[in-house]
């Protein structure tokens, strides 16, 4: 399956600078994504291979007389050769380009930066989301996630098996390569853990005493998930005025096939009687709006007062703020907490996300719109403006539209318009 969004995005990196890095979580895409773009014009390397590690031993016999593409795939597992790259784009002549692929995003983001600073474009891949396996698959895909040997497994067994088999060898073999000497058992243990924090406020003194291990450890087993796109750190938006506010982050799975495994969650029916559902739904939901607005890590926060006002998402793009719930409801109402969070914040607009397809005014400045909609709405009209924000802009007043009646604007292309999909011969209901 060509995922022609990240492709066209690489070709944009590239005519910015000579090297570009697509950082990920393992097995997410990244190295069939790099054969798509080379389409078998590309010199290969691959780390995990020993004979190539060792020819990359000595860089600059390997790489100086090489032209056009050369990708270089799992560069963690020799950061020495960001150095060698600065010498060898620096070349006046230098007739070569760099995709290189990591599967550790904060260390090789620090190394980079710090060696390739002006040469060198980073760009994130995420497991599928809903805007490339379509809007009709989003149950199968908040059940299984987005890696795709999970997502399209023959049966939900198997995909349970897959995701098994993955943390397994993420604890085993993936942690000790980055250097971290953990006991496999003692990581599982914590990342199971963290399955009754996912949507929560991270408490690591409290996760300290049930582990039997000092806080500080503890935040370092949370950055080694967090650094290999296992959770996402989500932290809290502080405006100054006269409140008492929540100053910790929160921690949210950013594959959801991967939180219900390690939450035991074995069938979707299993789930509607868990009562992390709605936190599961938060999680999920929360992930596929960060990247339908493509946002960066400094651009996304949570709100929280003591007194109990809080919004979920704070996406700041733009020059606007737009604010996000999250409910698991068919129908869902306005809040205290809503309104507080848009006077408080001053958003330019607070979206209530819920499992649906509709769209429709709640408020002048708050609008209910089920995920299928907001995705396949962005998805659609994302290309003809200028920034996500522009894109969510039009989506509202599309939105605004329809709820007063007028519904020849808010008709949705045909499908297909402006998006990729991932081909499934059938839809297997996982369980």
């Amino acid at each position: 399956m060509e995922r022609a969004f990240h492709l066209s995005r690489l070709d944009r990196l590239f005519r910015a600078t000579p090297v570009v890095a697509i950082l990920g979580p393992r097995q997410c895409g990244k190295t069939t994504l790099a054969r798509q773009y080379a389409k078998s014009r590309a010199i290969y390397f691959d780390l995990e291979n020993p004979r190539d590690l060792q020819r990359l031993d000595q860089p600059f016999l390997a790489l100086e007389g090489l032209e056009g593409l050369v990708v270089i795939d799992e560069i963690q597992r020799s950061p020495g050769l960001f150095k060698a790259l600065r010498v060898l784009v620096d070349r006046p002549k230098n007739k070569a380009r760099y995709l290189i692929l990591g599967s550790a995003s904060r260390e090789l983001i620090r190394q980079g930066s710090e060696t390739l600073a002006g040469r060198i474009s980073f760009m994130e891949l995420t497991p599928f989301s809903l805007f490339e396996v379509g809007s009709p698959d989003w149950k199968r895909l908040w059940d299984r996630g987005g890696f795709p040997n999970s997502f399209l497994a023959r049966s939900g067994q198997q995909s349970r098996d897959w995701r098994e088999a993955y943390v397994s060898t993420f604890l085993e073999q993936d942690v000790p390569l980055l250097g971290f000497q953990i006991p496999p058992r003692t990581l599982r243990r914590f990342w199971m853990m963290l399955t009754f924090y996912h949507g929560q406020i991270f408490n690591a003194s409290e996760i300290g005493r049930s582990l039997g291990v000092a806080h500080t450890t503890v935040q370092r087993y949370l950055d080694i998930l967090n650094g290999t796109f296992m959770v996402r750190v989500l932290l809290p938006w502080v405006e100054n005025i006269n409140k008492r506010l929540v100053k910790s982050p929160k921690i949210y799975f950013r594959d959801s096939g991967l939180f219900l495994s390690l939450l035991g969650v074995e069938s979707a029916a299993a789930l509607q009687q868990h009562p992390k559902l709605g936190a599961a739904w938060e999680g999920f939901a929360l992930e596929e709006v960060v990247r339908r607005h493509g946002a960066r890590e400094e651009e996304v926060f949570f709100w929280a007062t003591h007194g109990e006002a809080e919004l979920d998402l704070l996406v700041f793009q733009g020059g606007k703020r737009w604010g996000y719930e999250f409910k698991y409801a068919d129908a869902p109402r306005i809040t205290r907490s809503m309104t507080q969070a848009i006077q408080d914040l001053r958003l330019d607009h607070l979206i209530v996300v819920f499992p649906g397809s509709d769209s429709y005014k709640l408020s002048p400045t708050i609008t209910a719109t089920g995920l299928s909609a907001l995705s396949d709405r962005l998805g659609l009209i994302k290309g003809n403006y200028p920034d996500p924000s522009s894109a969510l802009s039009e989506h509202l007043r599309i939105s605004g539209s329809a709820a007063s009646g007028d519904r020849s604007s808010a008709t949705v292309p045909p499908r297909g318009e402006g998006k990729q999909r991932i081909s499934l011969s059938s839809w297997e209901r996982a369980g």
